[in-house]
């Protein structure tokens, strides 16, 4: 087995603990990343609001669809007929029909 000395570039190999410089080199280049990772926060966060927004369309669809409902019937309810006049047209209902007898 050779040794490891005699392994070419070994002798160059500096661990993590003995290097002070920072692993980006530049400024520059990091402010490339900074601005890769914002495009990409910002592109997520367009298709989270287009997501929302729908949503909230459906939301507010379904909200004025019982909206409607409710003046229907509140509508209905205040132009109803009083009780009185109920109680006369259920008699004269009961007039409208006819017996009959029927033999067997």
């Amino acid at each position: 087995m050779p040794i490891s000395t005699a392994i070419k570039g070994l002798q160059s190999i500096k661990s993590m603990q003995s290097v002070v410089k920072s692993g980006i080199p530049n400024k520059e280049d990091s402010d490339f990343i900074k601005l890769y990772m914002l495009e990409k926060e910002r592109t997520r966060l367009k298709s989270e609001e287009i997501r929302i927004i729908q949503r909230l369309e459906l939301i507010q669809g379904r909200l004025k669809e019982i909206q409607a409902y409710y003046d229907e019937k509140a509508g209905e309810m205040h132009t109803s007929v009083h009780p009185e006049k109920i109680k006369k047209s259920k008699k004269e209902e009961k007039n409208d029909w006819k017996t009959m007898s029927i033999d067997y």
